[in-house]
């Protein structure tokens, strides 16, 4: 597993992040997700509450990649790895509890990424590098 620094971490909970998966003929599907936060050192999850393409997508085993920018700053990551669909386990249970402290619609999933690869998408010369690779 790949390691988010403490200023990765940061950055995920003050930038909107984006989350891309493919469907079975291999439309991408991109879109962002308000609900995206860090669980933990290698994990990044979300509320999946629209169940609609993505949902769908990585029922089907799509990969999931989660990518986060700053246009002001000129900065952001790009997350890949390994995804797994959480609706009936502590995980599951304690982000309903969130949901309904936030008032927010009850998560029909959480899909949490197992991070393995963590990419720079700052501008200029490390563009698209790779930070770490499990």
């Amino acid at each position: 597993m790949a390691t988010l620094t403490a200023e990765m971490k940061t950055f995920i909970e003050n930038n909107l992040g984006w989350i891309s998966t493919v469907d079975k003929d291999g439309q991408l599907d991109l879109g962002p997700k308000m609900s995206l936060f860090v669980l933990d050192d290698n994990h990044i999850a979300y509320h999946e509450r629209t169940s609609g393409q993505a949902y769908e997508n990585l029922k089907n085993g799509s990969p999931l990649v989660i990518a986060f920018a700053n246009l002001a700053e000129k900065k952001g990551y790009r997350f890949r790895g390994t995804v797994t669909l959480h609706s009936d386990d502590a995980i599951y249970e304690a982000q309903v509890k969130v949901a309904e402290e936030k008032g927010t619609k009850k998560p029909a999933v959480i899909p949490v990424l197992e991070v393995t690869e963590i990419q720079d998408l700052s501008s200029g010369a490390t563009a698209g590098k790779t930070i770490e690779k499990d």
